[in-house]
């Protein structure tokens, strides 16, 4: 189990590399591929974080790229940050939400 969350923990920061670099489809590639793999694991709060963190720059990365379906991941994303109360997913969720420019 902990060798998924490694998995998908490294998916997410190449993602997250990938749309900064300006490579959204490799980036949104990444993040299915986190979100396939922490679906597929019991709920805990490690894997809760790790899709709040994983729907969250989903969402960010949609919006850069100005594709619909983002709406889905912020939902998402805001909803497993306030329920593990990470402190840094509820900040991405919050900024996500007050509408001030999307950042990584």
């Amino acid at each position: 189990m902990r060798s998924a969350y490694l998995t998908a923990a490294r998916s997410l920061q190449l993602g997250r590399e990938w749309a900064v670099e300006g490579d959204q489809r490799r980036a949104l590639e990444a993040y299915e591929e986190a979100l396939g793999l922490l679906r597929l694991q019991p709920p805990e709060r490690t894997r809760d974080v790790l899709l709040a963190h994983t729907h969250l720059a989903f969402y960010q990365t949609l919006e850069l790229v100005g594709s619909r379906g983002g709406q889905h991941h912020l939902h998402l994303g805001v909803s497993y940050a306030r329920s593990t109360r990470d402190p840094l997913a509820r900040a991405i969720a919050e900024e996500c939400l007050s509408g001030l420019d999307v950042v990584m």
